[in-house]
């Protein structure tokens, strides 16, 4: 096979290393084939100045996106996974899951070497309403503050202010050599990430048979086990990017073990649980240890979560 397929992508530093990454990758099992990158801009791209939870879930960084390659204008998307909705939009798939990288998020501070050294009532930057819920589950004194901006932004702005500390994706950082602001790697017992963290996807149209072939020569079985059983437990839950849920599952043999949480805003309660399944049994993990948190009151929880943001954000608006 010969000619050339368009990859699309945001315009971010991280995302064209993902985007380069992925070329590089189908440049090396396609040597036939040129790859070109076009940069589009997303809805979350555009709106910097808001929280995230106040422009909505569905399809943030990634619709304008997905409607270029349903009309045919790229061949192929590389976002986030965690980007991702929890449901293609009809027509398109998750053609391929590249190996995933370490999926903690991780703590950047000027002084403090861990959380549990950070000073009283210390300010810490996230956008993330999963960060923010767990972060005071485990350190009710801490202040949480609004961050936005793509990585290398953010470290920018929190290398300027008076802020305490900030948590970021340690994917992030560490795929844009940032690595040397890196304090501590969260543990999972601390902080569960989000869904799909720390994987690359990349979307194509069901029907396109030919890019379908080639992109699947990038497909990690043991990340895409992992990541389906973490989406099932997101969608179970009817949850988008902006919510306070993490998940994390790891496969062991022919085991699969997933974890999740879900949390108030303030971190007062917290539901997290997990189980281990047959690696075939992967989605089915996902929903059933979705439907154990709904049984201890996790719907009650993200709704008033919804309603808190929405708030708040009214009165930041």
């Amino acid at each position: 096979m010969s000619g050339k397929f368009v990859i699309g992508s945001r315009g971010s530093e991280l995302a064209l290393w993902q985007a380069s990454f992925v070329k590089h990758r189908l440049e090396a099992v396609s040597p036939q084939i040129e790859f070109q990158i076009k940069i589009i801009k997303t809805t979350g791209d555009e709106l910097l100045d808001r929280p995230l939870s106040a422009i909505g879930d569905k399809g943030l960084f990634t619709r304008q996106i997905e409607n270029e390659l349903i009309d045919g204008k790229i061949d192929l998307a590389v976002h986030s996974l965690k980007d991702l909705q929890t449901e293609q939009p009809d027509g398109l798939v998750i053609g391929a899951v590249c190996e995933r990288e370490i999926p903690n998020d991780v703590l950047i501070s000027k002084t403090a070497a861990s959380i549990d050294e950070l000073p009283l009532g210390a300010r810490v930057a996230t956008g993330s309403l999963r960060r923010q819920c767990q972060l005071l589950a485990y350190r009710p004194d801490l202040k949480i503050e609004d961050m936005r901006g793509n990585v290398p932004t953010r470290i920018r702005k929190f290398e300027e202010s008076d802020l305490d500390a900030m948590i970021l994706a340690y994917a992030g950082v560490t795929r844009l050599r940032l690595d040397r602001f890196i304090k501590q790697v969260i543990p999972f017992e601390i902080m569960l990430p989000a869904v799909g963290q720390g994987a690359l996807a990349i979307e194509v149209r069901q029907d396109d048979t030919r890019t379908v072939e080639i992109v699947s020569k990038l497909d990690d079985a043991g990340t895409r086990i992992c990541v389906t059983a973490e989406r099932a437990f997101l969608r179970r839950l009817e949850g988008g990017c902006q919510v306070p849920i993490g998940a994390i599952a790891t496969v062991n043999n022919d085991q699969i073990m997933i974890e999740g949480v879900v949390g108030a805003l303030d971190g007062s309660k917290i539901h997290r649980d997990g189980l281990d399944a047959s690696i075939d049994d992967g989605e089915s993990a996902g929903i059933e240890l979705a439907e154990r948190l709904i049984k201890s009151g996790a719907l009650q929880l993200l709704g008033n979560a919804r309603s808190q943001a929405a708030n708040e954000n009214k009165a930041v608006l």
